[in-house]
């Protein structure tokens, strides 16, 4: 990247929700705009203005133990190749040192370039998979479940709790938290699929039966963030049609904080953790 003049870094309010949703939608992504008033209401996001059109984006959502996750890193095309997505993440990683936090990220093959020289460390990775036509076949019957079981689950998984986004995203109109057998997944709107995750399973085979069972149930396109280790649930979703459109890295700035007590096969989205 190279800076070619200065730029101001402002934090950004709720009432920024339409223009950061129109930079998502640029890049080609997949949040919405209840997605963005959660990341305005909850996070510390800060942009770069032209004049006042919104041209870039950095979101910093704390969580709990200490853990926070960076997101929506965002330029448009005009004001790409200035640094400015670089100095975004400082922002957020300023901010974050300022509370004391471990942060987190999930990043593109690009974003990883990026991101390791800044400090960031590789963990796990992810697999994006997405099913454009969902099976016409006979619905399955799906059961409900209920956020207090979920959230725990969660927990476990992450090593530390996001109850407030867990509930909220339940809340949402459209939302459904379901199970099947011993698996269970959070079912949500996108803007242009539907999002599957996080699962939690006792089995690859239990996973992929709930997602198949999610798929007779759905009739938009549907997007899922596999954890890439558990082999056997990305494999058994190629197999059914899923198709793999890009990786993720996850990468730590930190000590890490909590230790996770079991792995998900999928997680709630990159922008999420």
């Amino acid at each position: 990247m190279v800076d070619t003049e200065p730029v101001a870094i402002v934090q950004l309010g709720v009432d920024d929700a339409a223009a950061g949703l129109a930079l998502s939608t640029e890049a080609h992504w997949n949040q919405n705009e209840a997605d963005w008033r959660f990341f305005l209401g909850n996070g510390i996001v800060s942009g770069v203005r032209d004049g006042t059109h919104l041209v870039a984006t950095a979101a910093l959502l704390p969580y709990s133990a200490g853990n926070a996750w960076i997101s929506m890193v965002l330029v448009t095309e005009r004001w790409r190749r200035r640094g400015i997505a670089t100095r975004l993440v400082d922002a957020c990683l300023d901010a974050a040192r300022q509370r004391g936090l471990t942060t987190w990220l999930d990043a593109t093959p690009a974003g990883a370039t990026v991101y390791g020289p800044l400090g960031f460390t590789p963990t796990l990775q992810l697999r994006r998979l997405r099913l454009e036509h969902p099976a016409q076949e006979a619905p399955v019957t799906l059961a409900a479940s209920d956020i207090d079981t979920f959230t725990a689950r969660d927990r476990r998984a992450m090593g530390f709790e996001r109850n407030g986004l867990l509930a909220e995203f339940g809340a949402r109109t459209g939302s459904r938290i379901v199970s099947h057998g011993n698996a269970m997944a959070l079912v949500r709107d996108g803007r242009t699929a539907r999002q599957i995750g996080p699962l939690f399973a006792d089995s690859a085979a239990d996973a992929l039966a709930l997602v198949d069972a999610i798929s007779r149930n759905e009739t938009s396109p549907l997007l899922i963030d596999a954890i890439a280790s558990q082999e056997s649930f990305v494999a058994g979703l190629t197999a059914a049609g899923w198709n793999i459109e890009r990786p993720f890295q996850r990468m730590r700035f930190g000590r890490a904080t909590t230790q996770s007590e079991e792995l998900p096969f999928a997680v709630a989205g990159p922008e999420f953790g």
